[in-house]
C-alpha cells in the first residue's frame, strides 16, 4: 500500500468512527469496538513506520491522518499524548510552508482541535473567506462544517460551569 493510500485509509476510517451513528443509526458495541481497534491499529503502524511523506502535501497528510487517528480512537496504552505532542511538533512546520488549501485547513482544524491556539482557528477562517461560497466543492463544505464544530465546542467531553 502506497504512502497516499495508508494516509487516506486512516483518515476515512478515523471519520468514520468519530461520526459513527450520527445518521440516526444504531451504533452497536462489537462494531463500534472493532472500528475503534481498527483505527488504533492502522494509527499505530502508520506512526510506528516513521514515513513522513517526501512533499509537505505528503507531510500534511501523515500528520493530519495520525491526529485523526489519535483524536478517534479511545485506546491508549500510555503512548498516546507523547505521540500526539510529537505529531503537533512536526504540524507547526508544516504548516507555516503548506499553501492555503482544504488540506490546510483540514490540518489547522486536527491541530486547533489539540491546542485550541485561536491564531489557527484564524488561519482557517482566513482560508475559508478566500473561498467563493457560491461554488463550495462537497470536500469544502464538510471541512467548514467540521472547522465550525470544533471551534464552536472546543471543550465537547468537558462538563462545564455556567
Amino acid at each position: 500500500m502506497s504512502l497516499s493510500e495508508e494516509t487516506l485509509t486512516l483518515q476515512r476510517a478515523a471519520h468514520d468512527l468519530m461520526y459513527l451513528g450520527m445518521d440516526g443509526s444504531p451504533v452497536y458495541s462489537d462494531d463500534l469496538s472493532r472500528r475503534n481497534g481498527e483505527v488504533y491499529r492502522l494509527t499505530t503502524a502508520l506512526y510506528n513506520s516513521g514515513v513522513q511523506g517526501s512533499t509537505v502535501e505528503e507531510q500534511a497528510n501523515v500528520c493530519l491522518a495520525l491526529l485523526m487517528g489519535y483524536n478517534a480512537s479511545f485506546i491508549d496504552h500510555g503512548e498516546k499524548q507523547k505521540h500526539v505532542q510529537e505529531v503537533l511538533d512536526r504540524c507547526w512546520d508544516i504548516l507555516e510552508v503548506l499553501p492555503a488549501s482544504l488540506l490546510k485547513l483540514r490540518l489547522l482544524t486536527a491541530c486547533y482541535g489539540e491546542v485550541f491556539d485561536e491564531p489557527l482557528a484564524d488561519e482557517g477562517r482566513a482560508i475559508i473567506d478566500s473561498w467563493n461560497s457560491a461554488s463550495l466543492t462537497s470536500g469544502q463544505r464538510e471541512a467548514i462544517e467540521e472547522f465550525q464544530n470544533v471551534v464552536d465546542n472546543p471543550y465537547p467531553w468537558e462538563y462545564v460551569d455556567e
